[in-house]
């Protein structure tokens, strides 16, 4: 019998650590129901995809090589330059990338858009990751490979490029289904028929941390993990004037932790975008002239999902602004605070019963953030038990749609159909 032939496509191997827990989850369960498949991946990162997950994994565009990008950096042309670069040299690679991708795509059965927000448009163009999905999308149908859109995160998205291109690469899609209502919602109000499709919590739910790796905090004070991120708003060009609002805020938060005696980790979730931040928050203390004890700050340098989960773990409450530190944290068992960019935080910790321990970044007040920590603070060990059975039913939910699509889905394949 011919080997299942899997192909996983998202934003991978660039250092975001809540993507690459994503693809690691779905990989572990795809393994669990078809061990014998032939897994692979398409994206803009596939050489450190692949040292990380042990797949072969292929460039998604020329576009995301470093020799592309080094030299779009260096180029500061006028726009009739660009007009003729785009009309003379892109246009017609654009033609060579679909060639590649069709060769690279034969023998395929199954092409999964595997989890993420890639259906929405946050630090999202047009022709970026938008233009790749319908693109691998209509080649992977031309070929008749299934096409499964697995516990996706759409919304919003503000250019009509952007809602064109996603709206026409969900419509070839065999499966859908979506990590909120929110997203599911969102599409349907922009058009798309979602009535057939289905909501699961995010795919990193799948797969647990296991404690029993991860060491414990020393010292007697209660530890929290402070989440931090390079964020300068919903638009895509930098907002200098967000960017500082926002870490005045998260100073502020941290030195009222400092001045009662907490330990604090600080913790970022993106490997490539949220450096600057590490950094200012300790120049802003320290501008500040907040006193406090070397040992309070624990700012260890973290290069892989496995020490951010270890770091979260040896915390008592998380407070955090990337999606995945929420996540893990949660996946931890820990109360955890929210400080929300994006609807998608807003309905995963509405999911799990903490709605009220969320406020959105850009009306970020820091005195309620406070109230807020004291609240579950107190509250901690009320919260625990209700955030593992909600993790629990997660579980039993993500199993569910993993049987659906890598056993039934397959198992259909195997009969004689009219379906692509």
């Amino acid at each position: 019998m011919k080997r299942k032939r899997i192909r996983f496509f998202g934003n991978f191997g660039t250092q975001n650590l809540g993507n690459e827990y994503t693809l690691q989850a779905i990989i572990h369960n795809a393994r669990k129901y078809l061990p014998d498949a032939e897994l692979s991946c398409i994206c803009p990162g596939p050489e450190e995809a692949a040292a990380q997950h042990h797949i072969p994994a292929v460039l998604m565009s020329y576009r995301y090589s470093q020799e592309f990008k080094s030299k779009s950096e260096s180029r500061r042309n006028t726009a009739i330059v660009r007009l003729l670069r785009r009309v003379l040299i892109r246009f017609p690679l654009e033609f060579v990338e679909w060639a590649r991708a069709f060769k690279s795509m034969r023998g395929t059965s199954m092409l999964v858009m595997t989890g993420t927000g890639m259906l929405g448009d946050f630090g999202i163009a047009p022709f970026d990751l938008h233009y790749q999905i319908l693109k691998w999308s209509i080649v992977a149908k031309l070929i008749r490979c299934k096409v499964l859109f697995v516990s996706i995160g759409a919304g919003p998205i503000a250019h009509p490029l952007s809602r064109w291109l996603i709206k026409r690469a969900i419509s070839f899609a065999d499966y859908r289904s979506y990590r909120d209502t929110f997203s599911r919602d969102y599409l349907a109000s922009i058009g798309s028929d979602t009535i057939k499709d289905f909501v699961y919590p995010d795919l990193a739910f799948s797969l647990p941390p296991e404690p029993a790796a991860f060491p414990k905090a020393g010292g007697n004070s209660r530890a929290i993990g402070l989440g931090l991120m390079d964020y300068y708003g919903q638009r895509m060009e930098q907002d200098e004037a967000t960017y500082r609002s926002y870490l005045d805020k998260v100073t502020s938060f941290l030195a009222w932790l400092l001045e009662r005696k907490y330990t604090v980790r600080l913790l970022i979730g993106d490997l490539s975008y949220d450096q600057r931040i590490r950094r200012d928050v300790l120049t802003m203390l320290q501008a500040r002239g907040v006193k406090y004890e070397r040992q309070q700050i624990i700012d260890e340098p973290l290069s892989s999902v496995r020490e951010l989960i270890a770091a979260l773990a040896a915390t008592d409450i998380v407070v955090a602004t990337r999606f995945h530190n929420i996540v893990f944290g949660l996946m931890l068992g820990k109360p955890v605070l929210a400080i929300s960019y994006h609807e998608k935080i807003k309905s995963l910790m509405s999911g799990v019963g903490l709605a009220e321990y969320c406020q959105s970044v850009d009306q970020l007040d820091t005195s309620m953030l406070v109230q807020q920590f004291i609240k579950v603070e107190q509250s901690a060990e009320l919260l625990k038990p209700a955030i593992e059975q909600k993790l629990e039913e997660y579980r039993r939910a993500l199993d569910q749609q993993y049987r659906q699509i890598f056993s039934d889905r397959c198992a259909e394949s195997k009969q004689p159909s009219g379906n692509g």
